[in-house]
């Protein structure tokens, strides 16, 4: 035998006996393993999911009014740029800037003087003409007498009856000289033409002003109430509403049936409705002037205010709502955390569309009740396992109070 295949045998050998030796200590280990096995399925037990504790709302569905964002402007219904339509040196200002004034209420006074002298000498004209018709129809009654026994000729009656209605036409001029001296002097006093919130005066007493459409301002009036919101719409959303609206040629005339709401910063949200639809498309952008019309009895709005409007539909459909803390952004999506039956999450995308009630529309992702996590989207992860507290579908805000209370 070589020394290779003794050496060989002798690591065989050796091998087989270590593996003889080793073999009754891992038996008996796995025997002894009943133990550990138990501790394992102890460790198992206590690390099983625990039930997170959320607030939990049934999906509603509900017919809702669905609206449209938009952004605006509000307008005056009436604006008047006062101007004099008497030339002179302006006397006095009878108004605060400012102040809300009535129609008719004296603003500005132009000096009056060279106005009533003109008024005097025509009120003088009157006087003599009015004389010189008495003399005429005197005269010509004089000479009617005469020519019956024949003391007159006809044609000296007929110059007589010629100059009596010569007298009364002259009579008239001087009446209608008299009207316009009158309407100048009244001008010196400019009044309100409206009810409105009057602005700074432009020139102050003591100037010397012209008159007509090419004199300055003086000031500048607003109308209060009502008042305008205007604003650019898609075209494609004012159709849909339009369709909405009886048929026919006079559909438009129905278009106060649309509703439409507005908030002005620093102010309770109010409620109008729709006065125009324009007659035109703007080709570039693809959008509709429209106006809307609301009271402001209490003159809080002011033109020229910047506004967020919502125009509803004329009609109301059935939409899913939700609060508005059930909503979790991702990025640029949005999604909500599904209470599946078996009380495990599910991540969900949807698509949103406007408020309505407090409460979001949901448009796709979504049906009616499902259960979603309305409070603590913060500690859940999908899969996880929760323990629901139902709560109602109401408002954030309320559902923040009753919270707090």
């Amino acid at each position: 035998m070589s020394f290779g295949t003794f050496k060989t045998k002798l690591l065989t050998t050796g091998l087989v006996l270590a593996v003889a030796t080793i073999a009754p200590t891992i038996y008996f280990d796995v025997e002894g393993g009943t133990t550990g096995a138990g501790n394992a399925a102890d460790a198992t037990t206590a690390a099983a999911p625990v039930a997170v504790p959320v607030s939990v709302a049934v999906v509603e569905a509900k017919p809702v009014t669905q609206w449209s964002e938009f952004s605006g402007r509000l307008e005056a219904v009436d604006r008047v740029e006062v101007r004099s339509r008497a030339a002179g040196a302006i006397q006095s200002v009878h108004f605060q800037e400012g102040a809300i004034v009535e129609k008719g209420d004296l603003l500005v006074t132009i000096d009056q003087a060279p106005y009533q002298a003109e008024v005097a000498r025509a009120q003088a004209n009157v006087t003599a003409a009015q004389a010189r018709v008495s003399l005429a129809s005197i005269e010509l009654k004089r000479g009617q007498q005469l020519l019956a026994t024949n003391a007159v000729s006809q044609s000296e009656v007929d110059q007589r009856m010629n100059a009596e209605a010569s007298a009364k036409a002259d009579l008239e001029a001087a009446r209608a000289v008299l009207q316009t001296a009158a309407l100048n002097l009244g001008y010196t006093e400019i009044r309100a033409p409206i009810t409105g919130r009057v602005g700074k005066i432009e020139i102050t007493a003591g100037n010397l002003i012209a008159a007509g459409p090419s004199s300055p301002v003086l000031t500048q009036l607003v109308s209060l109430s009502p008042i305008y919101a205007s604003f650019e719409a898609d075209e494609q959303i004012v159709s849909g509403i339009l369709a909405e609206l009886p048929d026919g040629a006079n559909a438009r005339n129905f278009i106060d049936r649309v509703p439409i709401r507005m908030s002005v910063a620093g102010l309770p949200d109010v409620s109008g409705k729709l006065q125009l639809v324009d007659n035109s498309v703007d080709p570039q952008s693809g959008t509709i002037r429209v106006r809307a019309v609301f009271d402001n009895a209490n003159g809080a709005l002011i033109p020229g205010q910047f506004a967020r409007l919502n125009m509803g539909q004329a009609k109301t459909e059935t939409a899913v709502l939700i609060n508005e803390r059930a909503i979790g952004t991702d990025q640029n999506k949005k999604y909500v955390m599904v209470v599946k039956p078996d009380n495990t999450i599910e991540y969900r995308e949807i698509t949103v569309g406007a408020r309505s009630e407090g409460l979001r529309v949901v448009t796709a992702g979504l049906k009616a009740e499902e259960r979603i996590v309305v409070n603590g989207l913060q500690r859940i992860r999908p899969g996880a396992l929760v323990a629901p507290e139902m709560v109602a579908m109401k408002p954030a805000a309320e559902q923040q109070a009753s919270a707090t209370n």
